[in-house]
């Protein structure tokens, strides 16, 4: 599968109305797409942070569902947003979370690596750290985007609950040691949030 993220910051007082819209009538306007496969989004409300994923069949659906939303995407975050980027991903690897109840937790962490690695990287995280982190107790599903081009590449993680989250913290930063030595990857980043919605259907 294929997946654009948007990632915006803006006052955190804005924040919880343009995530309401999101998450109705943006979820909405996203599975009349063809090729949409699920949504994600994600709020830090305390630094005023969102971040949103959708999931496609392919880069057609992909690309043709940007084109048509993109006006109508830019009018709903503009009460909140000041800074907004958009990038898109193959997925690489991935795990939805099944069964998700209210106030799930999730981490991102943000990842660079040589272009001509990106297979190491893939299969460091598939036979590596996946497994492990499926050990840890209350992880629900996680996935691996990476841009093969620019040697970008984001690794999520779903937990049943904030402390569940907080609990997991040692235990996924030897994980990460391990993967990130064997991938020879350079992490920039690690960043937590509050899950306000996250349903994606794997391929039939």
């Amino acid at each position: 599968m294929y997946v654009r993220t948007m990632y915006a910051t803006g006052d955190p007082a804005k924040l919880g109305g343009v995530a309401d819209a999101l998450a109705t009538e943006g979820r909405r306007l996203l599975s009349e797409q063809p090729g949409y496969r699920g949504m994600g989004l994600f709020v830090d409300r305390e630094l005023g942070k969102l971040m949103v994923g959708s999931w496609w069949d392919d880069e057609a659906s992909r690309q043709a569902s940007d084109e048509r939303l993109r006006e109508r995407r830019a009018e709903m975050v503009a009460p909140f947003a000041r800074t907004v980027a958009i990038d898109n991903w193959e997925a690489a690897v991935a795990s939805p979370p099944q069964g998700l109840e209210p106030g799930a937790w999730f981490r991102l962490v943000r990842m660079e690596f040589e272009p001509a690695d990106a297979d190491r990287l893939v299969e460091a995280f598939r036979d590596t750290a996946m497994p492990k982190l499926r050990n840890i107790p209350g992880f629900v599903g996680g996935s691996l985007l990476i841009d093969r081009a620019t040697g970008r590449a984001t690794v999520g993680a779903f937990y049943a609950d904030r402390q569940k989250l907080v609990d997991s913290r040692s235990a996924v930063a030897a994980v990460r040691e391990e993967a990130t030595a064997q991938a020879n990857v350079i992490t920039r980043s690690i960043e937590e949030f509050e899950v306000v919605l996250a349903q994606v259907n794997s391929p039939s």
